[in-house]
């Protein structure tokens, strides 16, 4: 049984994770027979938004890691605690915590620095010839990992042109890809699909997804 690390960035998307493409990518892990590893930064938000009205609340604080086990039902982990060896594969679900709490993306844009815990991480699953899987957002964040590397990875987040600029800044290679669909870097086993970046829809999101999930495995 493959076991799959799963990367979250808090609960709701304008703050954390984006819930729906988690839960997708739960649902076809778990259908796959794969074993999930939940883990999250146990950190402060930058910032706590009110999902109703899409509005900043001032003076609010929440923890990354207490926020992302409302998606995972209490069970997930300290990412400084899990190591590459415990992992056959990564995946990053989006959302924009990802561009807030996992690297500050949203802030600075294409010079953006990467949190060191999970940059270590991902070089260490990289340099292991493990597979990583991306989606929505989390592609920028994965070009700039590698790219502080000096590889060059084919990535998507979709068809957006500035988020596709920035990923070719920072030594990615940007691939216009539909929401349906995934790119598939063999040599890095790096595996992109726009998810949220561009889809309308619940079930547009969860094809793209699906065939993410069913390729990092094929990868290992």
């Amino acid at each position: 049984m493959p076991k799959v690390g799963i990367v979250l960035s808090g609960s709701g998307y304008l703050d954390g994770a984006e819930i729906q493409e988690s839960v997708l990518t739960m649902l076809a892990l778990d259908r796959a027979g794969a074993e999930m590893i939940y883990m999250a930064p146990d950190i402060d938000q930058l910032h706590v938004v009110n999902h109703q009205t899409g509005k900043e609340v001032e003076g609010a604080s929440r923890n990354v890691l207490v926020e992302s086990a409302r998606i995972t039902r209490g069970n997930v982990h300290a990412i400084g605690t899990i190591n590459s060896d415990d992992l056959d594969a990564l995946i990053f679900p989006g959302g924009f915590g990802v561009a807030k709490n996992l690297c500050d993306y949203a802030m600075v844009g294409a010079d953006c620095q990467v949190d060191p815990v999970i940059e270590n991480l991902a070089i260490k699953m990289h340099n292991a010839g493990k597979p990583i899987g991306v989606m929505c957002i989390a592609p920028a964040m994965m070009a700039r990992i590698l790219g502080n590397q000096g590889l060059k990875s084919d990535l998507t987040i979709g068809s957006d042109e500035g988020t596709a600029n920035d990923i070719n800044t920072m030594g990615g290679n940007h691939i216009t890809c539909s929401v349906r669909e995934i790119v598939v870097d063999k040599e890095n086993k790096v595996v992109s699909t726009p998810a949220y970046m561009e889809a309308q829809c619940i079930s547009e999101a969860a094809d793209g997804i699906e065939k993410l999930v069913s390729e990092v495995l094929a990868l290992i």
